[in-house]
């Protein structure tokens, strides 16, 4: 089925760029990508690909929305607090493009649901802010072979890189296992600044968008990290697939998934300054 008349013009600024087209947008139209967390990350990601035309999203949260959320999850509004951020989302979405069909899961995600559920979707956003959940979702990707995109924030820092499960390096390849509990300064103990949520949401959601349309270059096998402060960008290009990772390698060792237990936010030093 083709796009509607009201849908060209919807995305007429979409359909002129080469790179994305007619057949780009029905890509799009087609697509289901599923965002977990419905937070500072979930938030752009969500309105920009909702706003793109992306078919289908789902939206896993099992949180309400809290006064100290407004800060940087732009999704949700002070009339919001109190009700299920999954809920709270699925309205924004619906009011920003009723073409988009939104599923929404307000679960924890853990060993026993979560593959059930990513299953169902061409593309993953993690929008998380723990490292157990983190792993989770690489793990689950990888032994679905379904694309995704990482990302965490913390302070004034960002970062993200883009995994295709039997392609390119996963995030267990980078990082191994979670660090100790209480060796990484939570969200709440370090702070993060609110914009940064939405620098590093939008550039998830520009992933996903090349990765349905297939324009441009994926930031596979490296690493993309902002430093708002001075105002930097960089790739650090990352080892190759390490054919002895645990769960992507050659043998891997880790089979079935794993539920790490207390969370500690997410941004990883990786020795760039």
């Amino acid at each position: 089925m083709g796009l509607s008349n009201e849908e060209l013009e919807r995305y007429s600024r979409h359909l002129i760029l080469k790179e994305v087209g007619y057949k780009g947008q029905k890509k799009l139209s087609e697509a289901k990508i599923l965002i977990i967390g419905a937070g500072g990350l979930g938030s752009p990601a969500a309105l920009y690909l909702a706003a793109a035309g992306v078919g289908e999203i789902g939206i896993a949260d099992a949180d309400v929305v809290d006064l100290s959320n407004l800060q940087r999850q732009v999704l949700h509004t002070t009339d919001d607090i109190g009700i299920p951020k999954v809920d709270s989302a699925a309205q924004k979405i619906r009011a920003i493009n009723p073409h988009v069909k939104v599923n929404t899961y307000r679960e924890y995600l853990y060993s026993g649901n979560i593959r059930e559920i990513i299953r169902k979707y061409d593309f993953v956003l993690d929008g998380t802010d723990n490292f157990p959940t983190k792993f989770l979702i690489n793990d689950a990707c990888v032994m679905e072979k379904v694309p995704f995109s990482h990302a965490g924030i913390l302070r004034f820092q960002g970062q993200l890189m883009t995994v295709i499960p039997g392609e390119s390096i996963c995030y267990r390849c980078v990082f191994n296992e979670p660090p100790p509990e209480g060796s990484v300064p939570s969200c709440r103990e370090a702070g993060v600044i609110g914009a940064m949520a939405g620098v590093i949401g939008t550039l998830q959601a520009m992933e996903a968008i090349k990765f349905i349309t297939g324009a441009g270059e994926l930031l596979t096998g490296k690493m993309l990290t902002y430093d708002a402060l001075t105002n930097k960008f960089r790739t650090v290009k990352l080892p190759k697939r390490d054919v002895n990772c645990a769960v992507c390698g050659d043998h891997p060792t880790i089979t079935e998934l794993i539920d790490y237990s207390k969370p500690a936010c997410e941004l990883k030093d990786n020795g760039e300054k």
